[in-house]
């Protein structure tokens, strides 16, 4: 199945058969948020060529890390069991390259599924116990995700709905995330626009999703 073959017997190498192909892991990214469409996987990544997905898309259930199931009267690709293995890994590598993310490129864009994983890699539930509970609305381009932080929980949904803060989020909250920019500061100078809600509380998401040191 693999398009690569490293010539080595060894685990990180059949990793990297298996998801090591261009696409393959942002695939996973985005269906460990939950099942998608064809046509929503196309639209989570702007960038993949339409024969490009398709092949990733058999490659990865042929090795039995996602499957194609009807919902609705619709087909889906949802991760197997196997495939939801992955999450740790997505996870600890989300973590370790936002490190090197920098500057956003005028070109690069921020999806959904992108902030989604986001959250879940730089909640703090630590923090959060301490914390009110908080419904938190991030408008993701014409998205909408709805962030419940309640205790140590944190659940991401997509959608509108009532939140004690409604904001913007593009490329650039990742450097709130990272502790670059202040809370305050990012919406001052625009990079967080608030849409309803009490601005301070956004320093409260500040210290909730925070890539600790």
């Amino acid at each position: 199945m693999a398009a690569r073959d490293y010539g080595q017997h060894c685990g990180v190498t059949r990793a990297l058969e298996l998801v090591g192909e261009r696409w393959a892991l942002l695939i996973v990214r985005d269906l460990l948020v939950g099942p998608r469409r064809y046509g929503e996987l196309a639209a989570g990544l702007p960038r993949i060529p339409s024969n490009v997905l398709a092949t990733r898309l058999k490659e990865l259930q042929e090795a039995g890390i996602l499957r194609r199931a009807p919902r609705s009267r619709v087909i889906v690709y949802e991760l197997t069991p196997y495939g939801r293995e992955l999450e740790p890994v997505v996870l600890a590598m989300g973590a370790w390259g936002f490190r090197a993310l920098g500057e956003p490129r005028d070109e690069q864009v921020l999806t959904p599924d992108a902030l989604t994983m986001t959250l879940r890699t730089t909640f703090r539930p630590e923090v959060a116990a301490a914390l009110p509970a908080t419904a938190y609305a991030a408008r993701v381009g014409h998205a909408g995700l709805l962030i419940h932080v309640h205790g140590p929980s944190l659940a991401v949904t997509r959608g509108d709905g009532d939140a004690d803060l409604a904001f913007t989020a593009g490329p650039g909250i990742h450097r709130v995330i990272a502790g670059e920019l202040a809370p305050d500061d990012a919406i001052t100078s625009g990079a967080v626009e608030v849409l309803h809600g009490r601005a301070d509380l956004f320093g409260r998401f500040a210290a909730t999703f925070h890539l600790a040191a």
